[in-house]
């Protein structure tokens, strides 16, 4: 039989795009509008409303990049329209892009009611159902004219993407402005053959459903009147009644459909238009489920729940409402949708503690999910954070963008460093803004993975990314898909039902053991340098804040900076969002980012400083100096406390190297620095071995072209490898006492480096100034050891990943591109290196045979710097300074010591006498990652402790204060009813640890006074 499916979709598309869409609004007449453009930043809408506003038309451009018009809209319905739908269409100009990516607009009542928000996909406001005919209309809209930024192909460098380069060349043209009835038969004909045929798209020719569609297509489109499409669409339904009423087969897969808006907190826009992106599409939102009862839709990120109670109250009511009634789901329990590779332990722990608890306080609900469907890769220590936050499943999609590796489970237990194990899901569907197209349903059944021992999966619909949410086409659509022969079957529930179900048919899933690595994106970890210097310092600085202010709390009676801290974690939190912290915004968002950072900087020093004068006690003429040490470990003989300046009689001595250059010796390392300025030699003298592979040189920066196939924020390609300049020509090599200074030019480009040993410490330490002014090329620096491993450490949160060196199989060779904290470690038994930074993410691992002695080099390179141009054209132009440093015959926990240690540098107070740890541990492998009062306000000390090397750990936890009594929490500070008993042995905690276990402790404090603590 001659298959005519092309020739039917053909004619389905055309009668559609011509006569049949046109037909949804038989009859319309023009609205009044007028427009007053606000000056500078958004307005309060009291303002926006009572502005003088002046006639404009339709076809009038408007609109300059990151502006607000205000457009007030009048008219009356005619009386001829009574007893029928009446809606306003309003098109502000837009395209057929997704919603999100232009001009968007909140509609408001005259009494500054919010209505819904208007977009590409949604530009109808119902006026009457029935309309009575003679009401007055008075809507206003706050329209937002965001430049189009995103262009795929190929990608443009841009000035639109900061307000203060972005010009005002007006954006858009006034299109349709109007008052329209709605044939509500013609709008359910659109709705039956849009399913009808995109499922007989998908289906196999041999099957005899797909004729059967084929044929009632043919027949519904012959029973349209092309000049009569409102009269006859009635009946042209009817010829599809009996294929749209064919049950979908038992063993269908299942589908739960979730409502969703996945909204980018920044990206291709700043901060302040996500506050009102939130506001539009929780508008539309709310007001669907109002229409829809078997609607269910699903939100993340509190802080966009924040956003919305603060800046549009009576939209948050409305929220509210819908939460309480378990239709609008707050999901998730993170403060926002974070980046999860690159921030610290501490950092990812708080964004479910700041998440869940504004939920549970706000709406009275414990997430058992965590929501993460754009995040660009998982941490391997993630499982354990969200056990410990007490969530159990986690949903991501991102996986699924993965360039080489097809990742082999759609549904599996995810383990973790510590043995965590996480049910998680990945939606076959592919997307987290599904629209219920049939090839988007078709694609979720075939792609499925799980067949044989499971048949769910969850689909995300609705627009994303910028914001639009689930339309009422959407859930047309997922109304005839809830049992249809030839497709899988979809139902909308929240994400809690659905993982229930999930968990329920697979009791047994597959296990996946470490980081899920997204094989795209690589370049995430280094674009942006300013931005991640600025998360990594403040992450370290609150560490510091709440460690000293605690002590001086419970020590002295200070007032414990409860609100400050609090408000200063949300900001670092926010931050984290997976598009600020990895480097992938505009220029507006990053170049905002600086400055809070910086404020945060200054706020947290301030709280610093105080509370360690408050310790240091009032300064006098005769006192000494107070060296305060908030590192993990001891410094100075001081374990997080203060104490005066210890005698050393350890010096550097520096002499000529004979070829030219220095050499470094503090009895403990000795580095030779050749006349161009490179390590040549970093021997340990204790283990009488050379640390760099023979001939080689370390510290050597590498440039390399980097022009990626698309996403150049985002990614870096492998072969960008192909092209490497070593930077070895010099214009300076100076001695300044024990400390070498290295000074070369490239391109545009200056670096300064300076090279110093302490005189106590095996160690290399490397600071370096780069004026950058490169664009598409990324900056590396180069450490070749005489090393042979087949493996290397990387920090993670609450501990280290082992990652290969070698190429083995396609897994391993495409993470050419990796995350670490604090520390990358190598080590052969017995002896290894360590390489720690204060700033940077990325880095490589390569493994070299040398022909002359067959022995092995493993060269690790830090990557400094890069410079696309897309989206912000000045991407890291400018100084940047970082501090690295080289440690051989390093164990993994000395990497993890000299990790804080380069991280928390000491500071320096007039004072005297000491200042006891208010908490400490007797095993260095033991590290306290925290110490803090509880968040309620009791007065309780908590403190999070985890074991980092990877094995078994005892330890002694001692109070530096007198307990009453310590009991196991989870991350909130929330009692373990099953966690193991802990109790005071002669005022200490002994504690026992797994490998990687996080632990966190909550005492109270025996009452006494402060002239009474230790």
């Amino acid at each position: 039989m001659h298959d005519d499916r092309a020739l039917v979709e053909a004619r389905l598309k055309r009668v559609l795009d011509e006569r049949i869409r046109p037909a949804v609004y038989p009859e319309s007449v023009p609205l009044t509008v007028g427009a007053w453009v606000a000056p500078g930043e958004p307005v309060p809408v009291a303002e926006g409303l009572a502005a003088a506003h002046e006639p404009v038309e339709a076809g009038s451009a408007w609109g300059a990049p990151w502006a607000t018009t205000w457009f007030k809209v009048t008219g009356e319905v005619p009386a001829a329209w009574a007893g029928k739908t009446v809606e306003a269409v309003l098109d502000l100009g837009f395209d057929e892009n997704m919603p999100g990516f232009q001009c968007e607009g909140l509609v408001y009542e005259s009494d500054g009611t919010p209505v819904k928000g208007l977009n590409p996909r949604n530009q109808w406001v119902r006026i009457g159902s029935p309309a009575v005919g003679g009401e007055r209309i008075e809507l206003h809209i706050e329209a937002a004219s965001n430049p189009v930024i995103l262009d795929y192909h190929p990608f443009r460098p841009t000035q639109l993407g900061d307000k203060e380069t972005a010009g005002d060349k007006p954006q858009y043209v006034l299109a349709r402005m109007d008052l329209a009835v709605f044939d509500s038969t013609v709008w359910e004909l659109i709705q039956d053959l849009e399913v009808v045929g995109e499922l007989m798209h998908e289906l196999p020719v041999e099957g005899g459903r797909r004729w059967d569609l084929l044929r009632a297509v043919g027949r519904c489109l012959d029973a349209v009147d092309l000049q009569d499409v409102g009269g006859t669409a009635a009946a042209a339904r009817a010829q599809l009644t009996e294929v749209l009423r064919a049950p979908a087969d038992a063993s269908a897969h299942r589908i739960s459909a979730v409502g969703h808006a996945h909204i980018d907190s920044a990206w291709l826009w700043p901060l302040r238009e996500t506050v009102r992106k939130v506001a539009r599409t929780t508008s539309n939102m709310t007001s669907l489920l109002e229409d829809e009862e078997e609607f269910v839709f699903a939100m993340s990120q509190a802080q966009q729940f924040a956003w919305i109670k603060e800046h549009r109250p009576e939209v948050y009511a409305k929220v509210k409402k819908a939460v309480a009634e378990g239709r609008f789901v707050p999901a998730g329990g993170m403060w926002v949708e974070s980046d999860t590779n690159m921030p610290g332990s501490e950092a990812m722990a708080r964004q479910f503690v700041h998440g869940k608890r504004f939920f549970i306080e706000e709406f009275g609900v414990d997430n058992d999910e965590a929501w993460l469907p754009d995040t660009f890769g998982f941490a391997a220590g993630l499982p354990q954070i969200i056990k410990a936050a007490g969530s159990k499943w986690l949903l991501t999609q991102k996986i699924s963008w993965s360039q080489i590796n097809k990742f082999p489970h759609h549904t599996f237990q995810w383990e973790g460093i510590d043995g965590t194990r996480i049910f998680t899901h990945f939606p076959p569907v592919d997307t987290y803004n599904c629209s219920m197209a049939g090839r988007e349903i078709a694609h979720a059944a075939r792609n499925f993975k799980d067949k044989g021992v499971a048949r769910h999966s969850l689909a995300p619909t609705g627009w994303g990314d910028g914001g639009g949410g689930t339309t009422r086409e959407m859930i047309a659509k997922a109304r005839r898909m809830r049992s249809l022969e030839g497709s899988a079957t979809v139902t909308w529930e929240p994400p809690a039902a659905f993982f229930a179900k999930a968990e329920a048919e697979n009791p047994q899933p597959p296990v996946w053991v470490g980081e899920l690595y997204l094989e795209l994106h690589r370049a995430t970890l280094t674009s942006q340098a300013r931005t991640k210097q600025g998360n990594r310092r403040s992450e370290h600085l609150l560490r510091e804040a709440e460690l000293w202010a605690a002590t001086a709390a419970v020590r002295t009676g200070f007032p414990y900076p409860y609100e400050e801290l609090d408000r200063l974690w949300k900001t670092v939190l926010l931050h984290q969002f997976h598009d600020i912290l990895p480097g992938s915004s505009i220029a507006w968002v990053h170049r905002e980012a600086e400055k809070t950072y910086a404020a945060v900087a200054q706020e947290l020093t301030g709280i610093i400083t105080a509370a360690q004068r408050a310790l240091a006690g009032p300064a006098g003429p005769g006192d000494g100096e107070l060296l305060f040490n908030a590192a993990a470990h001891p410094r100075g003989g001081v374990a997080a406390g203060a104490a005066g300046p210890c005698a050393t009689s350890a010096q550097v001595t520096v002499g000529p190297r004979p070829d030219g250059g220095h050499i470094l010796d503090n009895g403990l390392l000795r580095v030779e620095i050749d006349a161009r300025g490179l390590v040549v030699s970093a021997y340990d003298i204790e283990a009488d071995r050379e640390t760099l592979a023979p001939g080689a040189a370390a510290n050597l920066l590498q440039i390399h072209p980097d022009f990626p196939n698309m996403w150049d924020a985002w990614d870096v390609d492998e072969f960008y490898r192909n092209v490497v300049t070593d930077l070895t020509d010099l214009d300076a090599l100076t001695l300044d006492g024990t400390a070498v200074t290295v000074v070369r030019s490239f391109g545009d480009s200056r670096v300064t480096q300076t090279l110093s040993l302490p005189a106590d410490a095996k160690r290399l330490d490397i600071a370096t100034e780069v004026d950058w002014h490169e664009t598409e090329k990324f900056l590396k620096a180069a450490f070749p050891l005489d090393l042979h491993t087949d493996r290397y450490a990387a920090e993670t949160q609450f501990g280290h990943l082992y990652r290969p060196t070698h190429t083995n199989t396609s897994w391993e060779a495409a993470k050419f591109e990796a995350c670490n904290h604090r520390f990358v470690h190598l080590e052969e038994p017995g002896w290894g290196v360590a390489l720690v930074n204060d700033s940077t993410y990325g880095h490589d691992v390569t493994r070299t045979v040398r022909p002359a002695d067959a022995g092995t080099t493993t060269t690790v390179r830090l990557s400094l710097l890069r410079a696309p141009r897309f989206p912000d054209p000045e991407t890291d132009q400018g100084v940047h300074r970082f501090r690295h440093a080289l440690v051989p015959g390093a164990t993994v926990t000395d990497a993890v010591r000299e990790g804080y240690r380069i991280n928390l540098p000491e500071r320096r107070l007039p004072g005297s006498g000491t200042v006891a740890p208010l908490a400490s541990v007797d095993r260095d492998e033991v590290v306290i990652s925290a110490v803090k009062l509880a968040d309620d306000g009791s007065g309780d000390v908590v403190v999070r402790l985890y074991e980092a090397a990877g094995g078994r750990a005892r330890t002694v936890l001692r109070p530096g204060f007198p307990a009453a009594s310590v009991w196991a929490t989870d991350l909130l500070e929330r009692s373990l009813a099953e966690a193991p008993q802990y109790a005071l042995r002669d005022g200490e905690v002994p504690v026992s640890l797994r490998p990687f276990e996080l632990l966190t402790l909550r005492f109270r404090i025996s009452p006494y006074s402060p002239s009474e603590a230790p």
